[in-house]
């Protein structure tokens, strides 16, 4: 075992739990669906967290043969993948009898701060380790600079509306950067 797999045997496993949650989240909620539609605010938060654990999880392939375990990669890890862990458990309400628009206004703005907190520290890592060279280019803005003000935006709108238009922008980024490597 080398040392990327070492370090992301543990990585991964949270990861895999953070996934486990939103998952189970949904599934709950389909089954208790007769207490309300989720809704899109909710589901949009649910793919947003989905997309970016996954997006993740190909950083971390993408980057392993840069990585050199430390106690920093460890614990920076730890406690990116944990942030993971906690908002994809917050995604979904744990009682059936809140609604799931009510929770979502509870929430989301913790979900979102954290996703943005979990990429902030990728992006530092990754310029780290491959620098600037890309930071500049078209593709960067829309895919990596555009995240960070919508992401702000939605947590501060108080109009669900603005929430909701910035969700579908966060997540489209994501379909956008397979299609555009």
């Amino acid at each position: 075992m080398d040392g990327f797999e070492f370090a992301f045997s543990l990585f991964g496993l949270l990861l895999g739990l953070a996934l486990a949650e939103a998952l189970g989240g949904l599934a709950r909620a389909l089954k208790s669906r007769h207490q309300g539609w989720i809704g899109w605010p909710t589901a949009l938060l649910g793919l947003f967290v989905a997309c970016d654990v996954v997006t993740f999880w190909m950083y971390g392939w993408a980057l392993h043969s840069r990585v050199s375990v430390n106690w920093t990669l460890l614990f920076g890890g730890f406690m990116v993948t944990g942030i993971y862990y906690v908002v994809a458990s917050l995604i979904f309400p744990d009682d059936a009898s809140v609604s799931f628009d009510e929770h979502f206004e509870r929430h989301h703005r913790l979900v979102i701060g954290g996703v943005m907190l979990c990429n902030a520290a990728l992006v530092a890592y990754t310029f780290a380790l491959v620098g600037l060279a890309n930071a500049g280019s078209f593709k960067a803005i829309v895919q990596t600079w555009s995240f960070y003000p919508v992401g702000f935006l939605a947590i501060l709108a108080r109009d669900r509306r603005i929430v909701l238009a910035c969700l579908i922008w966060l997540v489209m980024l994501y379909p956008l950067s397979v299609i555009w490597l």
